[in-house]
């Protein structure tokens, strides 16, 4: 997939502008708070429907626009032309169009326009809760599998319908959450079961591309957590029941697993150094990207937001001559160092086309 034209308007702090990528890679420049990672954001938005950042679609509105606007031309590994639009106004909500025809579900555009986004915020994955591995985990293989979007919509639905009957103790009716729990052991197994495969086939191409990065040898593991990779579970719901309904809500479930990340057999979270962690972090991306391309015959988008600052320059050289390979295609790489960005690229021999963000407009420029 490559992102021929990028046109946005009152999206974030940039009124409008009109970008022709490279088919390579493309370097977007600018001090922080310019607004260079707002245009990597509008491509991801544009592929996901929504911001890479926790933010509203309110809150991607410019201040005092009543509605934004963004656009994607895309010419696909195939040679075929492409074009999603995505609006928002206030007070009517948001639209998506693929070829000129709008979506009847948001949900039905991911994975159609692949992306793979690499940010400052993936820290997030290794020293917070589960349900940042969870969140990530159901992003990415929502674009591999829309079926599996589903249920993990439909089991979201009918653990909320659980929870509320469960907050009812002693009066809720048995046979009514013998008719959910039915439903929700199909669906659970359903979503734990695509979970253990994904995650099974990612973890090779972890460690192999850890060793390319990080130069090293320790053994680096990724894993799924869960009960129902030991037991059935309608057995699970059976026997939390009277444990769920002195608490008030489902205790055990997909909803409630984890993905393990282990380096030399211990937690990365404990035991590994922040370049270890870091490391970690770009082969785990760069492993769903090829995972992405394998399943989907389509090479995804590659944002890579801001990282410069937190790789030391032996790894940074290793990342860019990796994503510059022919099987990652086109890629966008943010930085606030316009010298340095240009210094490692030329030093690794790439071509490249630079843009500069000041104040919300963003220019090409002569390298």
């Amino acid at each position: 997939m490559k992102l021929q034209r990028l046109s946005l308007l009152n999206f974030k702090n940039i009124e409008e502008c009109e970008l022709l990528p490279t088919e390579g890679i493309n370097c977007i420049v600018g001090s922080n708070g310019a607004g260079k990672t707002n245009v990597v954001d509008a491509v991801h938005y544009l592929s996901m429907s929504k911001s890479s950042l926790p933010m509203t679609d309110g809150q991607c509105l410019r201040h005092g626009a009543p509605f934004f606007m963004l656009q994607g031309d895309y010419t696909t590994d195939g040679e075929m032309g492409v074009t999603v639009n995505c609006s928002f106004k206030k007070g009517e909500g948001k639209s998506l169009k693929f070829c000129g025809k709008e979506y009847p579900r948001l949900a039905d555009h991911i994975g159609v326009i692949p992306v793979v986004m690499v940010s400052p915020s993936d820290g997030a994955l290794v020293v917070e809760a589960a349900e940042e591995r969870r969140r990530w985990l159901n992003a990415f293989i929502s674009q591999l599998d829309h079926s599996y979007l589903d249920a993990t919509m439909r089991y979201n639905r009918l653990l909320a319908e659980r929870n509320t009957l469960l907050k009812q103790g002693e009066m809720l009716p048995p046979e009514l959450l013998e008719v959910i729990d039915e439903q929700l052991m199909e669906l659970g197994e359903r979503v734990a079961g695509v979970r253990r495969e994904v995650l099974a086939r990612l973890a090779p191409l972890v460690e192999t591309i850890y060793t390319q990065i990080a130069g090293e040898r320790e053994s680096v593991e990724l894993a799924y957590r869960s009960e129902l990779n030991t037991s059935p579970y309608g057995e699970i719901l059976v026997r939390n029941r009277q444990k769920d309904m002195i608490m008030g809500f489902t205790t055990a479930g997909p909803h409630r697993d984890d993905v393990v990340m282990t380096i030399g057999g211990y937690p990365l979270r404990k035991f590994g150094s922040q370049g270890q962690q870091k490391s970690f972090l770009l082969a785990l991306k760069l492993a769903q990207y090829n995972l992405l391309h394998e399943r989907l015959g389509e090479r995804p988008l590659l944002l890579l937001d801001d990282l410069f600052d937190k790789l030391d320059e032996e790894r940074l050289s290793r990342l860019v001559e990796l994503t510059s390979g022919e099987e990652y295609g086109q890629v966008f790489i943010t930085d606030c160092n316009r010298e340095r960005l240009i210094s490692v690229l030329k030093g690794c021999n790439l071509e490249f086309r630079l843009f500069s963000v000041e104040g919300g407009e963003v220019k090409t420029e002569e390298v």
